[in-house]
């Protein structure tokens, strides 16, 4: 089953890269949206972690693999506290190769909070390992892996019949595409992050969201 995940994965995610539908504009826009739903009175997302959050991440329309293969993939952006405003964006990328169960739903939109900045530097690096790198749990308990003293929360929506999956062994990385298409070069995310980049034009809805969402 390993082998059948690390074949298929890179083969999904080249598909999604080479489809280009999906431009950053596009992606920012969607992710802005999810993250005003979500953090609406009466949704999923907890007030005090929005307090404590020293980064979030969004990744609109995260793919989720067959029950068997269990592959997934999305792509997103995720921003952080800087003297308590919030950071231009970052391309960011969350792959799966064993998602665990599922039901129904292909598609789910992800909020994911870290509220634990002493991981700032590694979750900004290019490779972030999901349970070994911090624990993780889902915040509004949609699996076993709800866990208070997590340090990585996950808060997930889909159209289709949800049962949670496995966070262990999802990882966290950079993309570098969509954050090249929102600046015009290649930029690592701590210099976008930690290094003071202007926001674009549009992302400016996105970091406004963020900054209403957690009165900042």
């Amino acid at each position: 089953m390993k082998i059948i995940n690390c074949l298929l994965l890179p083969i999904l995610v080249a598909g999604l890269n080479a489809a280009g539908a999906d431009d950053a504009a596009k992606r920012l826009e969607r992710a802005s949206n999810v993250f005003a739903t979500l953090t609406k009175s009466g949704h999923d997302i907890r007030a005090d972690q929005l307090d404590r959050a020293d980064c979030i991440a969004v990744i609109p329309g995260f793919k989720k693999g067959a029950v068997v293969v269990g592959v997934g993939y999305g792509r997103g952006f995720i921003s952080c506290r800087n003297g308590g405003a919030w950071s231009a964006p970052a391309g960011i990328a969350l792959e799966s190769g064993s998602l665990g169960v599922q039901i129904g739903g292909e598609e789910m939109d992800l909020v994911i909070l870290s509220l634990d900045n002493e991981r700032r530097a590694k979750l900004l690096s290019d490779r972030f390992a999901v349970g070994s790198d911090a624990s993780a749990a889902w915040g509004n308990g949609k699996s076993a892996h709800d866990d208070a003293n997590a340090k990585i929360v996950f808060y997930g929506v889909t159209k289709g019949a949800f049962a949670g999956f496995g966070l262990d062994g999802a990882t966290l990385k950079p993309d570098e595409s969509g954050t090249e298409a929102l600046y015009g070069k290649k930029l690592s995310n701590s210099a976008v992050v930690d290094g003071g980049a202007s926001t674009p034009d549009a992302a400016r809805p996105f970091i406004a969201q963020l900054a209403h969402a957690s009165g900042r």
